[in-house]
């Protein structure tokens, strides 16, 4: 395992409470500004001390409150990246990365490498002020990667690029997790990139890691509401257990049946319950679709609609009864349902994709 970690701290009147383990992955640390997540890389880097906890790197004990173990930073292999870069402007580029090496390493041919997978060539000798915002990042990384250090910290790293170029980075960050097997942890607040980049998503709130589990898990089936609120579900509503049967759950909320296919822990007819649909999960039918036993088909109204780029959110009132619901579709499927005219279609919903949560 490239990296444990569960630590424990008070700072002052905020409590941070985290433990998971990462190996040759990238865990997007996700949640709002304030939520801990910039603090769980300090924490890994040694900038900060825990209360209490224990940290071990590429299998290296760093922290470990029980025995008064505290690694400075400079002796831990990690590689940090911070939003600002805090690349030596004094310095030319080659020198920046050549800042990173370890002793005992040929500094000249590392850096040569490293300016070479970063596609840098010719510019070892150029200052970081006469760069561009991207090759100032792959600076940054190669700087940090330098150490040959497994894990690589990255703090919102791409939050002051452009949309094209943060893209492009984001491919390159794969590439290099692929192509070096290192273990990331990456903070955002960004969902687009947590989706993107994550194998793994760790959602925090006010100090607490709420789930830890795999991108599509933990957007589809989060463990609470507060998770579901902070991952973006829009369709995320209260009520009640009306039928429990092997392999299957009938919820009913404000008079609308939908089956589930199951919930992650036992309940009871007439429990109140949470009901989170993700909204591109709902499919949108001109005509009655074929029935099917697991299959949730009800009427709806479009009555209001949003355009982001080359997706459509709807937004559906059920009939005769049902709550409120959002959907996204895509542009094409946007014209050939044609929407634009016609308001009145059979929602489809997939029983696996209804996920019941104990209230």
């Amino acid at each position: 395992m490239t990296l444990e970690f569960d630590v424990t701290s008070q700072l002052g009147s905020f409590l941070y409470r985290a433990a998971f383990n990462a190996d040759r992955e990238i865990v997007v640390l996700f949640g709002h500004s304030g939520a801990g997540k910039s603090l769980t890389l300090q924490f890994v880097a040694g900038l900060l001390r825990p209360s209490t906890g224990r940290i071990a790197i590429d299998g290296a004990c760093v922290f470990d409150s029980s025995r008064s173990l505290n690694v400075a930073p400079q002796h831990r292999r990690a590689g940090y990246v911070v939003q600002e870069l805090a690349l030596f402007e004094h310095m030319t580029v080659a020198e920046n990365v050549a800042f990173g090496v370890p002793r005992g390493v040929d500094r000249r041919q590392r850096v040569r490498e490293l300016l070479s997978f970063f596609e840098l060539d010719g510019f070892g000798e150029r200052r970081p002020r006469t760069l561009s915002g991207g090759q100032r990042q792959r600076v940054a990384l190669a700087r940090a990667i330098a150490r040959d250090a497994p894990v690589l910290l990255l703090d919102e790293p791409f939050s002051a690029l452009d949309d094209a170029l943060r893209t492009s980075l984001r491919r390159e960050l794969l590439r290099l997790r692929a192509e070096l097997g290192l273990t990331i942890l990456f903070v955002t607040h960004d969902l687009r990139e947590a989706h993107f980049l994550a194998d793994r998503i760790a959602v925090f709130d006010e100090g607490a890691l709420l789930q830890v589990d795999a991108r599509e898990q933990v957007f589809k089936r989060p463990s609470s509401r507060r998770v579901a609120q902070l991952t973006g579900g829009s369709n995320i509503w209260s009520g009640h257990v009306a039928e429990v049967a092997p392999g299957s759950v009938v919820v009913e909320v404000q008079g609308l049946r939908l089956r589930s296919s199951g919930s992650p822990a036992p309940v009871q007819v007439g429990q109140p319950v949470d009901v989170v649909v993700r909204p591109e999960r709902i499919n949108l039918h001109r005509g009655a679709p074929a029935p099917g036993e697991k299959a949730n088909i009800f009427s709806a109204r479009v009555v209001a609609e949003y355009a982001y780029g080359s997706t459509h959110t709807l937004h559906l009132e059920p009939t005769p009864a049902g709550p409120s619901m959002e959907v996204e579709i895509a542009a094409r499927p946007y014209e050939v349902l044609g929407v634009a005219t016609r308001k009145e279609f059979s929602i489809e919903i997939d029983a696996g994709d209804v996920h019941v949560i104990p209230a």
